[in-house]
């Protein structure tokens, strides 16, 4: 008994025409707001916000940056835009009183010396990669 095995199932049918459901959405739903625009704004208007309507709805159909479709780089923007930032580094003044935390981590070897060898270090590394290595095979 032969099954047919399913190809390209990660490339969307193409449902009008050349575009596939989502596109035609996109295309729809620009044209849409547009044609509400022209019916109840004045003609200076519907060309003002009509435009950059139509700029965007064509843009999610075409554009495809580094192959990826437009619609996630506008995502990741309004999600960056109103999300709390987190930023890491902000060097500032110690505040009176704080706790001195200099003495936890050991200064850095200066430069061109070699730094000493621990041999239980080095036997503790052997073990290790004694451990991982599999000689059944």
């Amino acid at each position: 008994m032969r099954f047919e095995v399913p190809q390209f199932i990660n490339v969307p049918d193409k449902l009008f025409g050349p575009f596939t459901f989502k596109q035609a959405l996109y295309l729809v739903g620009g044209g849409g707001l547009i044609f509400i625009l022209n019916k109840t704004m004045p003609f200076f208007v519907t060309i003002v916000l009509g435009i950059p309507i139509a700029a965007l709805s064509l843009g999610l159909v075409f554009y495809k940056p580094n192959g990826r479709d437009f619609i996630y780089m506008v995502e990741s923007f309004l999600i960056y835009s109103f999300s709390h930032k987190f930023y890491l580094w902000r060097q500032r003044e110690p505040e009176p009183g704080a706790q001195d935390v200099t003495h936890i981590h050991a200064p850095f070897p200066e430069e061109g010396s070699v730094p000493k060898e621990d041999k239980r270090e080095k036997i503790s590394d052997l073990a290790w990669s004694l451990d991982i290595l599999d000689f059944d095979e």
